[in-house]
This record gives C-alpha cells, sequence and structure tokens, in this order.
C-alpha cells in the first residue's frame, strides 16, 4: 500500500511504543517517516534502522528536545525547509506520571504541559507554513481518553491533554481553509513501555482495564497505528477537528 508516496512526515516521539508502531505502518504506506526523539537517547540509530528494515521503507532519526520549545520550533522549521515541506505532522510525544495531585511540583506539572500540549503548538508554526504553500496538510494530535474524568493520579497529563483538544478544535477551524486537516486520536489503555514504568502491578491493572472495557482484550500500538494511518491518508480528507477514541469500548 503506497497512499502515502512522497508524503514526508514527522513523528514526536517516535521511539515509544506508540510511535514505533506509527513509523512502520507510515513507512510501509510510502510516506518518508521522520522520527523526532531526544538527541540523547543512544539506542536511537539502532532503533531507527531496524525499523526502517521492518517496513521496508525510509524512516531518519531527528534529535530534538521538545523541553526547548523556541529551539524545536526553530530545529522544526529548518527541516521542513530542507525536506521541501513536511506534509504530516504527528504529535505524539507525552510525558505521563502517576501519583496524587497535591506531590507534583509546579516544574513538574509545566513540564508535562510544555511537551504534551505546547510543543504541539509550536511544531504546528513550523509546519504550516509549507502546509499552507501546498494548500494540503495532515495535523495529528494525540489526546486521550483519561479526559472522561474517570482516571486518578493524572492531573498534569490530564490537563495537558484537555489543551491538546482545544488545540486541535482550534487549529482545523483556523486551517481548514488553507486545506490542512487537524485532528486527534484518544488511545486507550495500550500495551506499552509507559504503562510498564506508570503501573507498579500489572496484574492488577490489566483486569482494571478489561473490566471497564466492552472489549475484552488489550489494545496494542499498531492498533492505534492504523487509525493514525486513516487520519493522515487521503481517505479522511473531508474528516477535521475530530477527537477519535481507540480504546475498545470504555
Amino acid at each position: 500500500m503506497t497512499v502515502l508516496a512522497g508524503r514526508i512526515a514527522l513523528l514526536t516521539g517516535g521511539l515509544g511504543s506508540l510511535g514505533r508502531a506509527q513509523a512502520v505502518t507510515l513507512a510501509r504506506a510510502g510516506a518518508r517517516v521522520l522520527v523526532l526523539d531526544r538527541p540523547d537517547i543512544e539506542s536511537a540509530p539502532a532503533t531507527v534502522a531496524a525499523l526502517a528494515a521492518e517496513a521496508g521503507g525510509d524512516i531518519a532519526f531527528v534529535g530534538c528536545d521538545l523541553n526547548s520549545l523556541a529551539a524545536a520550533e526553530a530545529a522544526v522549521t529548518a527541516l521542513a525547509a530542507s525536506e521541501r515541506c513536511i506534509d504530516i505532522l504527528i504529535n505524539n510525544a507525552a510525558l505521563i506520571i502517576n501519583r496524587p495531585f497535591e506531590e507534583f511540583s509546579l516544574t513538574e506539572y509545566e513540564d508535562q504541559i510544555r511537551v504534551n500540549s505546547s510543543a504541539a503548538f509550536a511544531l504546528a508554526r513550523a509546519c504550516a507554513p509549507g502546509m499552507k504553500a501546498k494548500a494540503y496538510g495532515k495535523i495529528v494530535n494525540f489526546c486521550s481518553i483519561t479526559l472522561n474524568g474517570r482516571w486518578n493520579g493524572y492531573v498534569p497529563y490530564v490537563a495537558s491533554k484537555g489543551a491538546m483538544l482545544g488545540l486541535t478544535k482550534s487549529l482545523a477551524r483556523e486551517l481548514g481553509p488553507h486545506g490542512i486537516r487537524v485532528n486527534a486520536v484518544s488511545p486507550g489503555a495500550v500495551v506499552s513501555e509507559a504503562e510498564e514504568r506508570v503501573f507498579g502491578d500489572r496484574l492488577k491493572h490489566n483486569d482494571w482495564i478489561l473490566e471497564n472495557q466492552s472489549i475484552k482484550a488489550r489494545i496494542e500500538p499498531h492498533q492505534v497505528a492504523e487509525l493514525v494511518l486513516f487520519l493522515v491518508s487521503p481517505a479522511s480528507d473531508m474528516i477535521t477537528g475530530q477527537n477519535i477514541a481507540v480504546d475498545g469500548g470504555w
């Protein structure tokens, strides 16, 4: 399948479980995928090479720290110019910590807001001029089903995802006249490395997830990647400003 042939996709947080699945899926669809993640990850070159081999496609690494918004925006602006436009921007990067809200410092709160939502604004600013020039672009922002209010211990994370949803709706309205579609994906509880880090009692967590889902099976990263592929492909050209859940019927 080459529905994305000739398209350049920038994917943030591309070395995590969800990111890797998306990189392979988009590359298999014909896109050149630029995997953006922290520059200090020593395994990045080997991981990206393995992803490219798995996909049989074009996947490259971009080292960039989203904690520095101005530097990240400048880096992606230069990247968009060198690639002659980024056609697809996927804001997948996220920080997630679980603890009572009183135990979060202001710095920790600001860190999650910055990486999880403010960075999406900065990178959209960097990519929008090229998209406007081509009268075409796709932006996918990652929200979360935690916005349903049924999860404890994630106040900064949920707040950041609420900001991401507002960003999605407002950007879709503003950029739509320029041929740019902006949508959000809200994954449920996905089997991932992040889940392993956040939850101590894996068996108890797994039972709780299956109890709450209508579909009694765990969500895998590739199932989220398939929705992202749909949203960045021509099949979704008349869809914008939407937030679509992949949550097993929570």
